[in-house]
């Protein structure tokens, strides 16, 4: 896929201001970790995260969208009413129906005129709204549209040690709701517009991207909602030798169709689940990881949020540059993977 004239305009992270440290959650679950003889330290040893943040209990996907929403809104030079497509993509949701988006265009405060969706695949949900408002750019059918994505790990996070601690598990049967304690939340949103709307100098532009399905893999993570709660089944080994060998494949079709090599970029961002998860993927990929820039050690996974909020700092602290390129190397359980090509 290519990008003729999709621009990001504008870019804008809002993190909660609660933080959960691993330390602090293996406290609450220290019954089972005494019962099954678990080491201290362990779920920040084997991941690499020292904390991630929450939403204050009650918090609603589309009060986080809507705050991702406004961000961005005040960075940009466009007004509420000038935005013609709307899309909250986070894997969170307020509820079936109506679309959660809804909820958030109404609390962002943006006009009348405007399509308003959901789209939802796992943690690809953001990239895949930013190809969606791009392709219709390009088509001619919009001049600018937002994409956000609000998650709220916390109902997910507090069910799984709820369950954890009621029953009477086994070694073998609490690792399929480890991955769950890595989660995080967070909000980010973006607009996107063609870019003879934009003034003279750096342009943040969508140049490429690949795709790639392997659904076959569909049941190594699941999630639903279970009760008054969340609930999520991960094989997080499976997983993680599978989401990397799609990675690497979808990698080679990145390289074709952008023409770019492994020395091209000067940033890459990818999802971000974990240190053993990163570490495996840029070595599979035998890319740099000197010119990685990761989020999870002080957010977790959030989800959709993860990788665009990882682009967002990396643009605020300088570490990604007017004029840089930037691989975004997105991969979510279904298991799809989606890299785009942007140059900054």
């Amino acid at each position: 896929m290519k990008f003729a004239h999709a621009c990001i305009e504008s870019l804008a992270a809002v993190l909660p201001d609660e933080v959960w440290t691993s330390a602090e959650i293996e406290a609450r679950l220290r019954p089972l970790y005494e019962r099954l003889k678990l080491p201290e330290g362990r779920l920040e040893l084997m991941t690499g995260i020292r904390e991630r943040r929450m939403w204050a209990a009650g918090t609603r996907p589309s009060a986080a969208s809507a705050r991702a929403g406004r961000a961005v809104l005040a960075r940009s030079a466009f007004r509420p009413e000038q935005i013609e497509v709307f899309l909250h993509c986070a894997v969170s949701r307020d509820m079936l129906e109506p679309a959660t988006a809804s909820f958030a265009h109404h609390l962002a405060g943006l006009g009348p005129r405007t399509q308003v969706f959901d789209l939802s695949n796992a943690c690809l949900g953001f990239l895949n709204g930013l190809v969606t408002l791009a392709a219709m750019i390009d088509s001619g059918q919009i001049r600018c549209g937002m994409v956000v994505a609000g998650e709220n790990g916390r109902p997910l996070v507090e069910r799984t040690i709820d369950h954890l601690l009621a029953g009477d598990l086994s070694r073998n049967q609490i690792k399929p709701y480890f991955a769950n304690l890595t989660i995080g939340s967070g909000a980010v949103g973006a607009i996107v517009c063609h870019e003879d709307l934009l003034p003279p100098g750096p342009r943040h532009r969508l140049l490429a991207g690949a795709c790639l399905a392997a659904t076959r893999h569909s049941e190594l993570c699941q999630g639903d909602t279970a009760g008054e709660g969340l609930q999520m089944e991960t094989d997080s080994e499976q997983l993680l030798a599978a989401g990397v060998q799609v990675a690497a494949d979808t990698w080679r079709d990145f390289e074709r169709e952008t023409g770019w090599t492994r020395s091209t970029p000067d940033r890459f961002i990818c999802h971000q689940v974990g240190s053993a998860h990163r570490r495996k993927l840029y070595e599979t990929l035998g890319l740099d990881l000197e010119r990685d820039f990761s989020t999870f050690e002080f957010l977790g996974n959030t989800g959709s949020a993860a990788l665009p909020t990882a682009l967002a700092l990396a643009v605020e602290r300088g570490e990604l540059k007017p004029g840089q390129k930037a691989a975004l190397l997105g991969i979510g359980s279904g298991i799809n993977s989606l890299m785009l090509a942007v140059e900054w």
